[in-house]
């Protein structure tokens, strides 16, 4: 058997292994919401975490490097796969109404978690010299995943306002930008360094967790959503303008990289 088609299986194997843990998981998932709720109401949730889950699966199936299979398994990418089944539960109670008070902390419970997880995933890659390029993909696309889904929820159950799913579409949209002016052959910039990118991006994280948690009023929660979302957006326009070249980086006040999780 060729090197290639033992690389390829491994990653198979590897993908497999990961999305049967996930599975597990979400059946346990789903027992849970049942007994909190209702079987109907559980499957419901059990369908769209599930759906989520399976491109979380396909995500890391078309970035994991078939040589390099193993790598899905090391300790910081399984706390970020860990992440990602967290938010995929988040996700599922997209279609669970908030009838009880555990359903009603449920999803704080795992979007929070998750972000907690976020803190770790990163210093333990760095504690064990483990840093990745698979690490980084995921990384990066679960904080993507857990922007848009936290706050979907949020609105749905009318703890946030639907103005504040503005910062989910944000990166589409800056997204949609770049690779509009790539196929006109317009030049496209590095993103700047930025002092403030991930402090606001944590900011972010903690004020959805919070937001989720039904502990302070919507009489609060909406107007400082509002306050909060502004700075981020904010950022989003100055980087594009900055990578597009209409902004002058001298003196914006920029500093050491530092990952910019919400690009």
């Amino acid at each position: 058997m060729s090197k290639g088609r033992v690389h390829r299986r491994r990653r198979v194997v590897s993908v497999a292994t990961l999305a049967a843990v996930g599975l597990g998981a979400a059946v346990g998932g789903r027992a849970l919401v049942a007994g909190a709720t209702d079987h109907a109401t559980a499957t419901r949730w059990l369908l769209v975490a599930g759906a989520v889950f399976v491109a979380e699966v396909g995500f890391l199936a078309a970035h994991l490097d078939p040589g390099r299979a193993t790598a899905a398994f090391a300790p910081p990418n399984l706390v970020t796969l860990a992440r990602g089944g967290l938010y995929a539960a988040t996700a599922g109670f997209l279609v669970v109404p908030p009838t009880t008070p555990a359903v009603r902390w449920a999803p704080a419970a795992c979007y929070g978690t998750g972000v907690a997880l976020d803190v770790v995933d990163g210093r333990l890659a760095r504690a064990t010299g483990r840093t990745t390029d698979l690490g980084a993909r995921l990384d990066r696309g679960f904080d993507t995943l857990g922007f848009l889904v936290a706050p979907l929820v949020g609105v749905v159950w009318g703890r946030l306002p639907v103005v504040y799913l503005s910062l989910s579409a944000a990166r589409y949209v800056y997204r949609a930008g770049l690779a509009w002016r790539e196929r006109r052959g317009r030049p496209v910039g590095e993103l700047p360094d930025s002092r403030v990118r991930r402090p606001l991006a944590a900011l972010q994280m903690g004020f959805i967790a919070v937001a989720l948690a039904p502990v302070l009023p919507t009489t609060v929660v909406h107007p400082a959503s509002v306050l909060v979302v502004v700075p981020s957006l904010a950022t989003f326009v100055r980087d594009y303008l900055s990578v597009t070249g209409r902004l002058d980086r001298t003196g914006s006040g920029t500093g050491p990289p530092d990952g910019g999780s919400m690009k």
